[in-house]
């Protein structure tokens, strides 16, 4: 979806001097060769008021971001599975506190981590069976193998998932091998960011009837006009963003093997981390999740439905910090709760960062990041391709500025 600016800075109450902040400090990044180069907009009441490109989305053929250059979205890939599943949810395909076995019988069946090595594990059952808003809310127990922080990541790493799924597995294959590793802790206890939004993505199969692709593409895609989104840039190869990382002196060096991924057919269609999308369909997107649901006539999900999303589900109210296993995350965890699929903020003086009480978040591994503050009527979408996405502190630092410019 190509995007445009719609309205002026100063009348959705925004400084546009203050806005220009934005583009020198990450315009910084780019001249220091920290990012090849990056897209940010930012949309109040409604209307986009800022719209802007530094540096190259391919810096080696010198070819910069467009309004419709595609980049890989990764864990923004969650919100819109958990938005998916939600929408079954409305139908009644569900309940939040069913046990996951009720459709995935295999996980009734996952054993639970308590000690030993990963040659003679030491495994107990579950205590508390493994829920539907268990997955929703990463503390069902699962894990990615990138984490490195656990005996449990190290058995998904020999199973094949560490960044992805072995080649060739569907998403039916590999939730049948994630149930048969062990969880990391009791369902409904910790917290840890993991595979849960990819199974989460299977109940939507399994509940609809339809692949996952099909179901996002005839539900959310097409209703938002989301033509850009989709599970690979196959036939849009020369629109996508090339892939980089970090190199010894952390500036940004294009990494093909993984970057060229995208423009293959996908197997895996991973809910929790799979889709490639443009600024301008994730906006679409975001302004349908603040405008309760509903885009240009288009409804996808109820006004209460979000309601129960956007609020708080850990257990006591706790927010992240207190709950969460050591490993990566996308976002702080200070004073950050999690609701159905979107991390809320509940204490900006415990999280230390710019915001407003009940704003809505998420990012993803490419340094990609968004969020949503009905307090303000505001959203936010920021894109680069950098792995992996704590390289820089990017993301307080674009809270930062985006607040500053807020003058009504």
């Amino acid at each position: 979806m190509t995007v445009t600016v719609e309205a002026s800075p100063a009348d959705v109450g925004l400084d546009a001097g203050r806005l220009a902040r934005l583009d020198e400090h990450f315009g910084r990044y780019v001249d220091d060769g920290r990012l090849a180069g990056y897209q940010l907009l930012v949309a109040r009441r409604g209307k986009v008021a800022h719209l802007s490109t530094g540096g190259h989305r391919d810096r080696e053929a010198g070819l910069a971001y467009e309004p419709d250059t595609l980049v890989r979205i990764y864990s923004m890939t969650k919100p819109i599975t958990s938005v998916a599943l939600m929408q079954l949810f409305e139908q009644g395909a569900f309940q939040l506190t069913d046990p996951v076995r009720d459709y995935l019988p295999a996980f009734g069946e996952t054993p639970v981590w308590r000690g030993g090595s990963t040659v003679k594990p030491e495994l107990e059952p579950q205590t508390e069976l493994m829920r539907v808003w268990h997955l929703l809310t990463h503390t069902s127990g699962l894990t990615y193998g990138f984490h490195y922080t656990h005996p449990t990541d190290e058995l998904y790493r020999k199973a094949g998932f560490e960044l992805g799924a072995p080649k060739g597995t569907t998403l039916a294959e590999a939730c049948d091998a994630w149930a048969g590793l062990p969880l990391r802790f009791q369902p409904g206890t910790r917290w840890n960011y993991s595979v849960s939004t990819d199974v989460v993505g299977r109940l939507v199969e399994v509940l609809s009837g339809q692949p996952l692709d099909e179901y996002l593409r005839r539900h959310i895609f097409e209703p938002l006009g989301m033509a850009d989104t989709a599970f690979d840039a196959v036939g849009r190869e020369e629109r996508l963003a090339a892939l980089y990382v970090p190199d010894g002196e952390r500036k940004a060096a294009r990494f093909d093997p993984i970057g060229k991924l995208a423009a293959r057919r996908q197997s895996f269609l991973s809910g929790g981390g799979g889709l490639v999308s443009s600024i301008g369909d994730y906006h679409r997107f975001l302004r349908c999740l603040l405008d309760g649901g509903t885009l240009d006539g288009e409804r996808i999900l109820g006004p209460r439905t979000l309601g129960l999303m956007a609020v708080n589900h850990l257990p006591g109210g706790a927010d992240i910090a207190s709950l969460a296993e050591d490993g990566t995350s996308e976002l702080a965890r200070d004073g950050v709760g999690f609701g159905l699929g979107l991390a809320v903020m509940l204490d900006l003086g415990r999280s230390h960062t710019a915001g407003s009480v009940g704003d809505l978040s998420w990012g993803g591994a490419a340094s990609t990041a968004f969020w949503i503050d009905p307090a303000e009527d505001l959203d936010v979408v920021f894109v680069t391709q950098l792995l992996p996405s704590t390289t820089h502190p990017i993301r307080p630092e674009l809270r930062a500025l985006v607040y500053q410019a807020i003058v009504d």
